[in-house]
């Protein structure tokens, strides 16, 4: 079993390799990439500022609301606190439950919240984002570029681990990309 499951591993890594080898036509064609850095770019934009002070407009209201029902919630806990020595098993049951209750969805709200908030920003940015897509695309169009790579990931992990100095010079297409937005 473990001798079929490495043959079957050398096979595949034999066919990656292969397959990552490109043809000679295509090697005489060349094959043109650059990167970019959108995160650069939306920070840069004139319109995220705005984008940002109404997303921060957003959250403050949510996070209003978000702790007026923890305040309501903590004042009912509190409540119920007070008067449980003096209840009976059965109300002291009930209102557990209750409060159980409360408790459970005071987390749903909050993650509502999380929700309107990612949704908001989505709505927000969303339109940047797409004329930061369609500069890129007319930039490599007039740089016959075949790929144009993302220096980071979303989660700001970096893609480009290193490019020499030429190779910045050459393939960055950052500047040209806001140069095409008119920043």
């Amino acid at each position: 079993m473990v001798k079929r499951i490495l043959s079957a591993s050398f096979f595949c890594l034999f066919l990656i390799g292969f397959a990552a080898t490109p043809p000679a036509q295509a090697q005489g064609q060349g094959l043109e990439i650059g990167y970019v850095d959108p995160q650069a770019i939306l920070s840069k934009m004139p319109e995220m500022k705005a984008v940002q002070q109404r997303l921060q407009n957003f959250m403050e209201k949510k996070r209003d609301e978000l702790a007026t029902k923890r305040e309501e919630y903590q004042q009912q806990v509190s409540e119920y606190q007070q008067k449980e020595s003096v209840i009976s098993e059965s109300a002291k049951q009930k209102e557990e439950e209750r409060l159980g209750q409360l408790g459970a969805e005071l987390q749903q709200f909050q993650t509502e919240l999380q929700q309107e908030v990612q949704q908001k920003q989505q709505e927000l940015v969303g339109p940047l984002l797409d004329q930061i897509d369609t500069a890129i695309g007319t930039v490599a169009g007039d740089m016959g570029l075949t790929y144009v790579l993302n220096t980071t990931t979303s989660n700001g992990d970096v893609i480009i681990l290193y490019a020499s100095d030429e190779a910045q010079q050459q393939y960055d297409i950052t500047d040209e990309v806001m140069a095409e937005l008119d920043m």
